[in-house]
Order: C-alpha cells, then structure tokens, then sequence
C-alpha cells in the first residue's frame, strides 16, 4: 500500500485542528484567540514581530495586530533593544508567561488524550518518526 505526503500531511493538520478546536473554550477563558496564543507562544523564541510572523508563516501585519492585542491585555510590553536603539523587543509579562503555560496544558492534556488512543509502543515511534523528519537532511 503506498502512503501518500499528501494525505498524511492532510491528516496531521485536521488532527491539529481537532486538538485546537477542542481547547478554544480554555484559551477564551484565559483571554486568548487561536492566533494570538500561537504569536504568544512564540514571543520568548522570537522577541521580534518579524521574525515571529516567519516563524508561524503569519503576514506581519496579521502578528502586528496580535501583538497590538496582546499587549493591551497585559500579556506581553515592549521594550527597546539594548542592542539596536531603534528596534523594540517583545517580553513576556508575567501574566502573559501564565497565560500561555496554561494554554500549553490544556493543549498538551487535549493531545494527550489523542495519544491515549495509541499504545506506548507507537507513541515512543511517532515521536522518533517526527523527530527524524524535522532533523536537518
């Protein structure tokens, strides 16, 4: 039986999908839209808006829009860049780091309940399978 990319890529983005739909109700709670926890998860790996809309292939003025939001609600502030007087840097504010610890969780709980459906055996070889093919070629 041949295995098309195709479907599994497919396949892997409505499992996501499913997953986040089943947690929009928790980030409502903590004051969060999709997107804006996706840009807020990513404001520690990428202080800089630029390089957070490249990182989750977002437009720039989509993540400038989000980060707008998520500063007015406390989650993150902006700060010059010590390095480059010109260039302001995002930071998380300690809200902001609970905000999306909490987001976190209840993502991971919703994926491991996902996971529960497959045994141990072939989550150990999903995750070896994923981790093989982000590794560099």
């Amino acid at each position: 039986m041949s295995v098309d990319g195709a479907q599994l890529w497919t396949l892997n983005q409505r499992l996501l999908g499913v997953v986040m739909d089943a947690c929009t109700g928790k980030l409502a709670e903590l004051g969060l839209e999709t997107k804006e926890f996706f840009v807020l998860a990513e404001v520690e790996a990428s202080p800089y808006p630029a390089e957070i809309a490249t990182a989750l292939l977002l437009p720039k003025a989509s993540v400038t829009v989000y980060v707008r939001n998520l500063v007015a609600k406390g989650f993150v502030r902006r700060e010059i860049d010590e390095a480059d007087l010109r260039r302001h840097r995002l930071v998380l504010t300690a809200e902001g780091t609970e905000a999306r610890d909490r987001a976190l969780a209840a993502l991971a709980a919703e994926y491991d309940r996902r996971l529960a459906r497959i045994t141990p055996r072939d989550r150990t070889e999903l995750q070896r399978i994923l981790q093989e093919m982000l590794s560099p070629a």
